[in-house]
């Protein structure tokens, strides 16, 4: 064989090997990536024949149904949301031209029958077509229908999230606005426009100051590592100056020296950035992180519709915000606020965390919005299991802060707040926005009872001015946990 012509077939061989290469790739090691891309709508098509799971709440109502339309040999199965805006977010949608969103995407293994590959090829062999199987979720429609008219109520977009502290299920996930999935074949278009936004869930992909209640990962940090105790003594005197810079007590009230207990109870600005300076960086990271900060949460939603809490500052070169674990104020990150050097933004849903690790005696429970799978023959063929997903404290720390935050519904920040027949705990937050303006942001979390949680929660609305989270977002969750106690 001359040269030339080994030339060539060395050609045709690299050409040939590269072929096969790039082909395998896409094939078999990227085949899973391409098929969860939203541009790849083969998937979908193959979808529309297949009859879809329904998803249900945990009370037996029906979130989504697939209905069959056209004839024998031309048919598909078309999305239906019977409860229209209700759960738009989290639940999300699934339709052929526009894709899916939410729990249809994330559970979209389960719901399509895909999760089971062997028994789809004996069902083919059999003549059988592949099904979905059908999901109850965690969630309580008529909680989330007041949670829900609750935040309508206010006038501003907000979010309230509910979880069991022992199991992680969530009981509640509500933004408003909201929207109707029923909407999105037509209107897909006039929802992505929308200003307010529709399309985002709140209570898992907006990041807010979490203000106030933060003092509880503060107080949480100090106490289980021993930089502190409950009766610790620090001044409370206001203002004090921290970085250089005088910070107030909220209304400038003043304080003499005072222990954990009362400084949590009436949210003394000072006496927490002192304690975040006792504290330091990297303890108080190292606790953030135990209760879920810096990550993305752990529940069935797709990862580019969550968003992890954390420490940020201005990213002058990308724009938006970037996370950062040092150089920041640590005073004012301990009050849940910041400053140019770092500002604490928190999920709805983190904070709820943050709650039901207190109410579960340190052990923060990896949340989930599945209770129960059931396969086409009426088999319950996987259920909740709870699973731990960190430590965050001793059981003797836990009881503590839960002892300081009966305190604060007994006599503190959230006086005259009640749930019916319980005792519960609870901590106010009002972040500051504008001061000169007066504008904050109102939160509050929750668990309740104390002496045996059974629901944890928190809950926040857009800024507003003069307004207190104790008087905005605390009766708001205390109608809620009243609502799931009930039930």
């Amino acid at each position: 064989m001359n040269v030339p012509i080994r030339r060539l077939l060395a050609v045709v061989l690299v050409l040939f090997a590269l072929l096969v290469g790039f082909t395998s790739n896409w094939s078999v090691f990227d085949a899973a990536e391409l098929e969860a891309k939203v541009e790849n709508k083969r998937p979908l098509f193959e979808a529309q024949q297949i009859k879809r799971g329904r998803i249900l709440t945990r009370d037996g109502e029906v979130i989504a149904n697939s209905k069959r339309t056209g004839d024998d040999e031309n048919f598909q199965y078309v999305r239906s949301y019977p409860l229209g805006s209700l759960f738009g977010n989290p639940i999300g949608y699934s339709f052929i031209t526009q894709g899916t969103s939410g729990f249809e995407r994330a559970e979209n293994a389960t719901l399509t029958g895909e999760e089971n590959e062997f028994v789809s090829i004996l069902d083919q062999i059999r003549g059988r077509r592949r099904q979905g199987s059908d999901i109850v979720t965690t969630l309580d429609a008529s909680a989330q229908q007041l949670a829900t008219d609750q935040l309508e109520a206010t006038g501003r977009p907000g979010a309230v999230v509910a979880l069991e502290p022992d199991t992680g299920a969530v009981r509640v996930m509500a933004s408003t606005p909201g929207f109707d999935p029923n909407r999105v074949p037509e209107d897909l278009d006039q929802l992505n426009r929308a200003d307010p936004s529709v399309l985002t869930n709140r209570a898992i992909q907006s990041l807010y100051p979490p203000g106030s209640t933060f003092k509880v990962v503060t107080a949480a940090a100090a106490l289980d590592s021993g930089a502190a105790t409950p009766d610790t003594v620090l001044s409370g005197a206001s203002p004090q100056t921290f970085s250089g810079v005088e910070l107030a007590n909220a209304g400038g009230e003043q304080f003499g020296d005072i222990d954990m207990r009362m400084a949590l109870t009436n949210s003394v600005n000072t006496y927490f950035a002192q304690l975040g300076e006792m504290v330091g960086p990297e303890t108080l990271l190292d606790y953030m992180g135990r209760f879920g900060f810096g990550k993305d949460p752990e529940v069935q939603l797709p990862d580019e519709q969550k968003a992890a809490s954390g420490i940020f500052v201005v990213d002058d070169k990308r724009g938006g915000f970037k996370q950062v674990d040092e150089g920041f104020d640590i005073a004012r990150v301990a009050i849940g606020q910041g400053g140019e050097e770092g500002e604490v933004r928190a999920s709805v849903t983190q904070m709820a965390e943050v709650a039901a690790a207190v109410a579960n005696g340190g052990e923060l429970m990896k949340p989930t919005l599945v209770e129960k799978v059931i396969d086409p023959d009426g088999r319950v063929s996987d259920e909740l299991d709870p699973e731990v997903q960190s430590e965050v404290m001793s059981e003797e720390t836990a009881a503590a802060l839960a002892d300081m935050m009966t305190s604060v519904v007994a006599e503190g920040t959230a006086a005259g707040l009640s749930v019916p027949g319980a005792t519960f705990a609870g901590k106010t937050g009002t972040a500051e926005i504008d001061i000169e303006q007066d504008i904050a942001q109102p939160w509050f979390i929750a668990f309740a009872p104390v002496e045996d949680p059974e629901v944890a929660i928190a809950v926040t609305t857009d800024p507003c001015a003069g307004c207190f989270g104790g008087e905005v977002a605390g009766p708001i969750a205390t109608a809620v946990m009243s609502e799931i106690l009930s039930g």
